[in-house]
């Protein structure tokens, strides 16, 4: 697998990790930070407004950027972000910090598969093409996928 393409897919399940693990823990997080479990759900709803908002503010203001720089640039605000949900003491902090968290999410998808594309060959991009297609008119049929038959 071509380098770029291993750091796309560790970035990619950095951000999926990161969007969805807090689910599991509202009990946690709430205990620890001394709010309610539907207060300490809001922290998904933050992370989603902060996709919202940063998509397409970021995508603007690195248009002319290398899609190597912007890739970085996005990695680091993603980092530091994770550095400060992990530090934070507060959940007003935990809450600032996963919105700057989410802020490189959805420009960092959008970057990511335009680099991907130039990465991988025509021919592997159409096999998960078909196979999403076939899944989509047939339900379990993403056995082609794994090169059996259900």
């Amino acid at each position: 697998m071509p380098l770029a393409l291993f750091a796309l897919t560790a970035g990619a399940f950095g951000i999926g990790v990161t969007e969805f693990v807090i689910m599991g823990l509202l009990m946690e997080v709430g205990a620890d930070l001394g709010v309610s479990i539907s207060t300490a759900g809001l922290l998904i709803s933050g992370y989603a407004l902060g996709v919202v908002a940063g998509a397409p503010v970021l995508t603007v203001l690195t248009g002319r950027w290398s899609r190597e720089r912007v890739l970085l640039g996005l990695m680091v605000i993603f980092t530091v972000g994770n550095v400060l949900c992990a530090l934070a003491p507060t959940y007003g902090t935990l809450m600032v910090a996963r919105v700057l968290t989410a802020l490189s999410h959805g420009t960092f998808f959008g970057v990511g598969s335009v680099v991907a594309t130039g990465v991988v060959p025509v021919s592997a991009i159409l096999v998960v093409l078909v196979a999403l297609w076939m899944e989509s008119r047939e339900p379990r049929s993403g056995a082609v996928l794994h090169g059996s038959l259900q």
